[in-house]
């Protein structure tokens, strides 16, 4: 299991206010930063995860590295949303904070979240990039909300410039019906050093239902990372196929297609009778074997 030092660095400008993702961009960020700390931490209970949000007036370091879960939400629970994204700045001090970890056999990363405009130049940003690969830092962009052509350029020219041995991903997450961490999951970037088995570099894990990364799982989710997703999914699909079985014979049902009540026959021997008796008569009309014709007869006074 690769052992490393993560610094998480959400966006909280204004632009992450926009609720085209669910319940909103802020807090679709919360739950992937948690989600992204319990991975790491799970693939290595030796790896330590850092918080910062680049908003505001100025980048600012949330939670130093730490494998204390209370403080990433702690940290997330003190930010504000307000002011412009500082993306070049953001990603210089989340470099400074993990110059700084303790161990340092830890492999240094980088998870950028971000949902609005970028305004630094793409010449600017190929110059950190290079920079960011020389120190052996590996660099993770989760781009979502803002994906205009201009973003999206300038950061496929970060990622080819940072990207190497160590695995540096781009994913561009655009809305849809999946939460943000449930297309982060099924990402490369959280399929482990490599990113094994997921998406390309670019690609977004959303727009195929999110289902890019950990296909060799049951609905795209490892039960020894999430097991508790992983049951509420399994359970979700049950309750599916039943409401769809439900649908299914109301609709039936509607349509006339019961099945129809078996009727009794008349008398138990009935299929075995002969169609004639002894006397050539037919056995449904009434007369016995040992009658005669004289039996219509009418009586004489």
């Amino acid at each position: 299991m690769v052992l490393e030092a993560t610094m998480i660095v959400v966006d909280n400008s204004e632009s992450s206010r926009n609720g085209d993702y669910v319940p909103s961009r802020w807090e679709a960020q919360a739950d992937a930063a948690n989600l992204i700390f319990h991975n790491k931490t799970q693939m290595n209970p030796e790896s330590s995860v850092g918080l910062m949000s680049m908003g505001g007036s100025g980048p600012e370091v949330l939670t130093t590295l730490t494998t204390n879960p209370g403080a990433v939400l702690d940290g997330l629970h003190r930010t504000k949303v307000k002011g412009d994204s500082h993306f070049y700045t953001g990603i210089m001090i989340a470099s400074l904070a993990l110059k700084h970890r303790q161990n340092k056999s830890q492999r240094q990363r980088i998870i950028v979240l971000t949902c609005s405009p970028i305004s630094d130049s793409q010449a600017t940003l190929v110059k950190l990039a290079k920079r960011m690969k020389k120190n052996n830092t590996s660099i993770d962009i989760i781009a979502f909300g803002d994906l205009t052509d201009e973003n999206i350029s300038k950061l496929q020219a970060f990622n080819e410039a940072v990207k190497g041995g160590d695995g540096s991903h781009l994913e561009i997450i655009p809305p849809g019906p999946n939460l943000l961490s449930d297309s982060i999951l099924a990402s490369p970037i959280m399929a482990g050093e490599g990113g094994a088995g997921g998406a390309p570099n670019g690609a977004s894990a959303g727009g195929d239902g999110g289902a890019s990364g950990a296909g060799d799982y049951e609905f795209g989710v490892d039960p020894n990372i999430d097991p508790e997703l992983a049951l509420v999914l399994r359970m979700s699909m049950e309750e599916e196929k039943e409401r769809q079985a439900r649908e299914q014979k109301a609709k039936d049902e509607a349509e006339g297609k019961t099945q129809l009540e078996s009727v009794p026959e008349e008398g138990k021997d009935s299929e075995s009778a002969p169609l004639l008796s002894r006397n050539g008569e037919a056995s449904g009309s009434g007369k016995k074997d040992g009658d005669k014709d004289g039996g219509d007869k009418m009586d004489t006074a």
